[in-house]
C-alpha cells in the first residue's frame, strides 16, 4: 500500500459539537501502516470515515485501539504495524478528553521490541495502566460471528469490557498469563522447583480469582442492562461457562483462591502430559442467548448475532457512563455491514443519547447519509484524509 505523506487534517469550525465527555481529540501517527506522518484534529463527536477499501480507514481504528491495554483490534505482533520501509519505530500519540482532563497518551515500539506508553510524558509501568484512562471498544466484521468461534476471542472482548469498570483488570490479566506461561515452562521440561512451582500457582489462584470475579460481576451487570431492549435489537442473556467460574458463585474469594492453589497442584502431572493447564479463568467462556427466542447466540444468523452484539455494547456503554460518567470511546469498523437501516439508525441515535464518541468506517458513503450534521466526516483515500 502506497504512503500517505505527512499532513494534517483540521476539523471545520462549522463541525457538529456534541462534546462528548470522552474522545480522542488529536490523533498523530509516525510509520503506522500506511502512515509516514499522520496529525489529526477531531472535535468530541463522532467521526466518520469514508472512502474505498484497502485505503487505511480501518488502520486508523487500529491506531486509536492501542491507546487501550494488549494488542489493538488486529492482534497485531509488536511488529505487524510498522510502516513497510519507514524510518524509525512506529508510534501512536493522541490528546484525549478523560474525566473532564485533557491528557496526552502515546505509544508504540521501544527498545526490546516492547510496546511502551506514556502519559503527558510520563513512563507508564506497563500499558495496563492505559485502561485508567480511556475506556475503548471496537467492532469489526470479524467479530460478526463472535459468538460462534473460539472461547478465547469471547474472553477477550469480555475483558475489554471489565477493563472499564475495573481498571486493575488489565493488570491482572497480564500477570496471570505470566505466571501461566512460566508454570507451564517449568512442567514441561520436567525438573521444576516445587516450591517456584508453587509460588506460580500462588500467583494463577490469586490473580486468577480476582480476574474470574471482576468477569462474573459485568456479566450479572450487563446481563440486568442489556434485558432493557432497544427498539430493533435482541435483548441478550448472559453467563458464564466454566470450573472456576461456578466456584466463583458458590464461595467467597479467600476460599476460592485456596480452592484453586490445591486444584492447580493436584493438576501438575496431568497438565505436564497434555501440556495445557486444565484450570483458571483462561479456559472459562461467555455464553450468549437470545432471551426473546431462548436461543444460543451461536445458532443465530450472522445478521442477528451481530445484532445481538451490538445490543450488548450499548448495554455495556450505557452502563459504563452511568459508572464513569462518560461511555466508552467506539471504534466501528464497516459497522453497515450486516446491520439493516432500521438498526443502524437505532445504534446512531442511541450513542448520539448518551454523548457517546464513535469512529464509524465504511465504503459506501450513502449509508453514512443518516449522519449528515450529526458527524464530522472525512474521506480516506490514497492521497491522504480531509474533510468529506
Amino acid at each position: 500500500m502506497t504512503a500517505l505523506p505527512a499532513r494534517i487534517v483540521p476539523f471545520p469550525s462549522a463541525a457538529p459539537r456534541i462534546d462528548a465527555a470522552a474522545a480522542v481529540l488529536r490523533l498523530d501517527l509516525a510509520d503506522f501502516r500506511c502512515y509516514a506522518n499522520l496529525r489529526l484534529d477531531v472535535p468530541a463527536a463522532p467521526v466518520a470515515l469514508v472512502g474505498p477499501n484497502g485505503a487505511g480507514k480501518t488502520n486508523l481504528l487500529e491506531a486509536i485501539s492501542f491507546l487501550a491495554p494488549g494488542k489493538g483490534m488486529r492482534r497485531a505482533r509488536i511488529h505487524d504495524p510498522e510502516r513497510t520501509g519507514g524510518a524509525g519505530p512506529w508510534t501512536v500519540s493522541a490528546e484525549i478528553l478523560s474525566r473532564g482532563e485533557r491528557l496526552r497518551v502515546g505509544t508504540g515500539r521501544g527498545e526490546g521490541d516492547k510496546r511502551v506508553a506514556r502519559v503527558d510524558g510520563r513512563p507508564l509501568r506497563g500499558q495496563a495502566e492505559l485502561a485508567r484512562h480511556l475506556a475503548i471498544v471496537w467492532l469489526t466484521p470479524e467479530m460478526d460471528r463472535l459468538f460462534a468461534d473460539g472461547a478465547g476471542a469471547r474472553r477477550r472482548f469480555l475483558d475489554r469490557l471489565v477493563y472499564g469498570f475495573d481498571t486493575e483488570h488489565a493488570g491482572q490479566v497480564a500477570a496471570y498469563e505470566h505466571s501461566l506461561r512460566e508454570r507451564a515452562r517449568l512442567l514441561a521440561e520436567g525438573n521444576g522447583d516445587a516450591a517456584w512451582l508453587a509460588a506460580l500457582e500462588e500467583s494463577l489462584a490469586r490473580h486468577g480469582t480476582a480476574i474470574a470475579i471482576a468477569r462474573a460481576q459485568t456479566v450479572a451487570r450487563l446481563d440486568r442492562a442489556a434485558r432493557a431492549q432497544l427498539g430493533p435489537f435482541p435483548a441478550p442473556s448472559l453467563s458464564l461457562s466454566g470450573e472456576i467460574e461456578r466456584l466463583c458463585a458458590e464461595m467467597p474469594a479467600l476460599a476460592l483462591e485456596d480452592r484453586a492453589r490445591e486444584i492447580l497442584a493436584a493438576n501438575r502431572r496431568s497438565d505436564a502430559e497434555t501440556g495445557t493447564t486444565a484450570f483458571g479463568p483462561h479456559r472459562g467462556d461467555l455464553v450468549a442467548r437470545w432471551a426473546g427466542k431462548d436461543a444460543p447466540a451461536a445458532r443465530l444468523s450472522t445478521g442477528e448475532q451481530k445484532a445481538l452484539l451490538v445490543s450488548l455494547v450499548l448495554a455495556y456503554a450505557r452502563e459504563l457512563a452511568a459508572e464513569r460518567g462518560a461511555p466508552p470511546v467506539l471504534l466501528l469498523d464497516e459497522i453497515a455491514a450486516h446491520l439493516d437501516p432500521a438498526r443502524r439508525a437505532c445504534l446512531f441515535d442511541e450513542l448520539d443519547a448518551l454523548g457517546a464518541q464513535y469512529w464509524a468506517t465504511g465504503a459506501d458513503e450513502d449509508a453514512f447519509a443518516p449522519l449528515a450534521g450529526r458527524a464530522h466526516m472525512l474521506r480516506v483515500e490514497a492521497g491522504g484524509v480531509l474533510p468529506a
